[in-house]
């Protein structure tokens, strides 16, 4: 790593350290005011700690003329990431975040990849629609541990798909107490130190996103594991993959 890279890489940890504060009572507003900061060094910091979304991606298959919601996208890193073929054959994938210094970022990515297949909203994903008919895939990426009222958000989606359209989800989080038989059991330190240690910067990991997710749509793909932390050497944290289909009726 060069020594600007690394200097940005201080700066950045710097900004999680003083977390995001409680300047404003608005999600939109502490969230634009956490990442304006650190917009430009988003993705080269986030790479090594949000691992598990070009795994999930893969096992989505994209196929041609499907529409796609990525809410909370950042900097619109997942699009890239979908090979090049998936990305040409889409119908549409709308990106929707809150915060105008990572949409900025998406859109260069999009006019870079040069698809006209995409567009960026500004907008709080629980109330966000497309612009007509309803979607085949929503893809929440370290995304709904983000979201104030997660729970609205996942009715939302459900909203949002066609019968049998499909919810991807990757992200951090910490199992019950006595979790469901099947799925991984967390000891009482990880269950502790996770959400506190993510809280600091408003990201709420939550022992009830998993078991939401297997009750409110149909499992399709599941998996488990711990990702390690960068700048902490031998600690990992709880990761999930869930791949699910819309129960609405046809």
């Amino acid at each position: 790593m060069t020594s600007s890279a690394r200097l940005r890489e201080l700066r950045t940890i710097w900004r999680l350290v003083r977390g995001q504060g409680r300047r404003s009572s608005d999600h939109g507003e502490r969230m634009e005011s956490f990442y304006a900061e650190q917009a430009e060094d988003y993705d080269a910091f986030r790479k090594r700690l949000l691992t598990g979304r070009e795994s999930l991606l893969e096992r989505l298959e994209f196929r041609g003329g499907e529409r796609v919601a990525d809410l909370g996208c950042g900097t619109g890193s997942n699009f890239e990431a979908v090979p090049e073929s998936q990305r040409a054959a889409l119908g549409h994938w709308y990106l929707v975040d809150l915060s105008s210094s990572l949409l900025n970022l998406a859109q260069q990515r999009i006019d870079r990849l040069g698809h006209d297949n995409a567009s960026v909203h500004r907008a709080d994903a629980t109330q966000w629609l497309p612009d007509e008919g309803v979607l085949d895939v929503v893809l929440l990426s370290y995304s709904l541990t983000m979201m104030p009222d997660w729970l609205a958000l996942l009715e939302h989606a459900e909203r949002l798909l066609r019968p049998g359209g499909r919810v991807a989800v990757v992200d951090f989080y910490v199992s019950r107490k006595h979790s469901d038989p099947g799925l991984a059991q967390h000891p009482w330190m990880t269950r502790s130190l996770w959400p506190l240690w993510f809280g600091w910067d408003d990201v709420f990991l939550c022992a009830d996103h998993l078991p939401t997710l297997r009750r409110r749509f149909e499992t399709l793909w599941l998996a488990e594991q711990r990702a390690s932390v960068p700048w902490l050497p031998w600690v990992t944290v709880p990761v999930y993959q869930f791949i699910g289909a819309s129960r609405n009726a046809a």
